[in-house]
C-alpha cells in the first residue's frame, strides 16, 4: 500500500489552494464588502503591517499571500518572516502596500489561515520540545478539519512533528471499534494479513491482556491507546523491542517527556489539530 504523503511544494502549489482561497473570500464578501466600499474610496491606497501578539510559530504565510494576490494583483506582500520561523510579540511578519480596499477586503481570509495554520504550528513546537533529546516521534493523527487537512498536516510538519496516515488508505490501523466487531485481535491480524500480506499494521490495544495478544501475534508496531506514564513502562517491560510502540490519548505538553521516557517511538496527539489556539495577529493600516 503506497503511501500518499505530499511533500510541502504540493501541497502549497496555487493549484491546491486556489479554490479554497476564492471559496473563503467569496463566503466572506458575498456580494460585497458594503462598509468599505461605503467608506474608501476606490483610488486611495495603504500601507499595512501584520503584528504578531503572542510568541509562537508561523505558518501560512503562502495563504495569506495568495488571498491578496486572488483579490486584487497590485497588492505588495512583503513577508518579513519564512514558515518556520520562531515569532516574539510585537513582531512584524508582514508589510502590505496597495489597494486599500483589496488589503481591507482580503484581511479576515489571509488572517484566519494564517493565525489557524500558526497555531497548529505553535502547539506542535511545544510538543516537539517537550520530547526533545528522547528518540520518541511527536506524530499528528486524523482529527483534521474536513477539507483542510493537508494545510493542518503542513502546519504540524513546519512545528517539528512527523506525519502519521493521511487517510483510511495510506496504511492498516487496527483500532478498537475493529477489534470489537471482529473479535479481537487474532482475527483482526489475521484478516489483514491476508488482505494486505506485505504491509506493515499498526494494532490499537486499550489493555494488557490486548497487548499481550497482540505480542502473541507479532504485531509489527503496537498502539498503547489511553495508557499511562506507569502503564507505558510496565508495558515496554513487557514488549521488550518485540514490536514499534507507539502512544496515544491523553498526552498533554506536561505529561509527553514522561511517556517519551518509557522509551516509545512515536507519540501521537490528535489535539495539535483538533484542539490548537489560533495565534493572535492582527493588521494595522495607514494611508499613503
Amino acid at each position: 500500500m503506497a503511501t500518499t504523503l505530499q511533500p510541502i511544494t504540493e501541497t502549497l502549489a496555487p493549484e491546491h489552494l486556489d479554490t479554497l482561497i476564492r471559496a473563503a473570500l467569496e463566503e466572506d464578501l458575498g456580494a460585497g464588502d458594503v462598509t468599505t466600499d461605503a467608506l474608501i474610496p476606490a483610488a486611495m491606497t495603504c500601507r499595512g503591517k501584520v503584528i504578531c501578539k503572542q510568541d509562537g510559530v508561523i505558518c501560512g504565510l503562502s495563504l495569506a499571500r495568495r488571498a491578496f494576490e486572488l483579490l486584487d494583483e497590485r497588492v505588495q506582500f512583503d513577508a518579513k518572516a519564512k514558515d518556520g520561523d520562531k515569532v516574539q510579540e510585537d513582531q512584524i511578519v508582514i508589510r502590505l502596500y496597495g489597494p486599500a480596499r483589496a488589503i481591507l477586503k482580503a484581511e479576515r481570509v489571509a488572517l484566519n489561515f494564517l493565525q489557524h495554520l500558526s497555531g497548529i504550528a505553535s502547539m506542535t513546537a511545544r510538543y516537539v520540545k517537550a520530547v526533545e533529546g528522547t528518540k520518541a516521534t511527536i506524530l499528528d493523527t486524523r482529527k483534521t478539519t474536513p477539507g483542510l487537512r493537508s494545510l493542518e498536516k503542513y502546519a504540524t510538519r513546519i512545528g517539528g512533528a512527523d506525519n502519521h496516515r493521511f487517510g483510511l488508505y495510506d496504511a492498516i490501523l487496527i483500532k478498537d471499534t475493529h477489534l470489537a466487531l471482529v473479535g479481537g485481535v487474532t482475527p483482526a491480524l489475521r484478516a489483514v494479513r491476508k488482505a494486505y500480506p506485505e504491509d506493515d499494521v499498526i494494532v490499537e490495544v486499550s489493555c494488557f491482556q490486548e497487548l499481550q495478544q497482540a505480542l502473541t501475534d507479532k504485531a509489527p508496531r503496537i498502539l498503547l491507546d489511553n495508557f499511562s506514564p506507569g502503564q507505558v513502562r510496565e508495558a515496554m517491560g513487557l514488549i521488550r523491542g518485540r514490536a514499534i510502540v507507539e502512544v496515544s490519548g491523553g498526552v498533554l505538553p506536561g505529561n509527553a517527556r514522561a511517556y517519551a521516557l518509557a522509551g516509545v517511538d512515536f507519540i501521537s496527539v490528535g489535539a495539535l489539530t483538533h484542539s490548537a489556539i489560533a495565534l493572535d495577529l492582527s493588521l494595522k493600516v495607514t494611508r499613503y
